[in-house]
């Protein structure tokens, strides 16, 4: 008999999800007065939802793109690593070191369910304390912290 215990497992990130948070950050921009762009990832970084208001600025696609991966792959809100990639700070060759799309500008934040990473959310297009706000409400909103 077996005594390993299963790995507890969370209902993944959906499209239904992605329409919430991306409706949610539309309003949480809405709100500020921020035209952008925002962008839902799965757990593997594929796209699940993606939106540009009409009079974003067109680099705020790919912004909110990149902030989202960077917060999947390293599982922490892009706000929250700025520093690390100063020249003095911990990560500062990893931006360079990867051929990936990683962008440490705050807006990009993960998304959990039942304690688990399942996706992220980012928002490019305003400052980088509107993107953050932004995208925090709309996860917030969603109920999926």
């Amino acid at each position: 008999m077996s005594t390993t215990a299963a790995i507890p497992t969370a209902r993944p990130l959906t499209t239904g999800d992605a329409d919430v948070l991306i409706e949610a950050a539309r309003r949480a921009a809405d709100g500020l007065g921020v035209r952008g762009s925002v962008t839902v990832l799965d757990t593997g970084g594929q796209l699940l939802g993606f939106r540009r208001h009409d009079e974003a600025v067109l680099i705020s696609g790919e912004t909110s793109t990149r902030k989202a991966y960077t917060a999947l792959q390293l599982d922490a809100p892009t706000a929250d690593l700025v520093d690390l990639v100063r020249p003095d700070g911990l990560f500062h060759t990893l931006p360079t070191a990867l051929d990936r799309p990683l962008l440490f500008i705050a807006g990009g934040v993960p998304v959990h369910r039942d304690g688990r990473l399942i996706g992220a959310i980012g928002f490019g297009g305003g400052t980088p304390e509107q993107d953050h706000r932004i995208a925090t409400e709309a996860r917030e909103v969603a109920q999926l912290v």
